[in-house]
């Protein structure tokens, strides 16, 4: 990585999924608010993903709440960096105009 733009934006990522993630509220979020509000909370249905690793906005088998969702955002930036840097990298490479 030569652009520092890029390392830059990535370590604000992480400080921002990590760190600022913290502070989140615990409440729910507008959709299930709305849910609970019209009425259709309660038909709701499990995610079959319910028992993954990052389920939940949180990191399994972590107790602190706050900490497991900082880990959850941080695992989250670093797969989504490693994806499209891959995929970037790739039709770079099959590119074959040269500059």
């Amino acid at each position: 990585m030569k652009n520092p733009l890029i390392i830059f934006g990535f370590a604000v990522s992480l400080f921002l999924a990590g760190g600022i993630s913290y502070y989140a509220s615990s409440q729910p979020d507008g959709f299930e608010k709305a849910a609970g509000e019209i009425g259709f909370l309660d038909t709701a249905e499990e995610s079959p993903l319910k028992d993954s690793p990052l389920a939940e906005y949180g990191v399994a088998g972590v107790e602190n709440e706050r900490i497991s969702g900082g880990l959850a955002g941080v695992v989250g930036v670093a797969a989504t960096a490693a994806i499209s840097f891959a995929i970037f990298y790739g039709l770079r490479r099959f590119n074959k105009s040269k500059p």
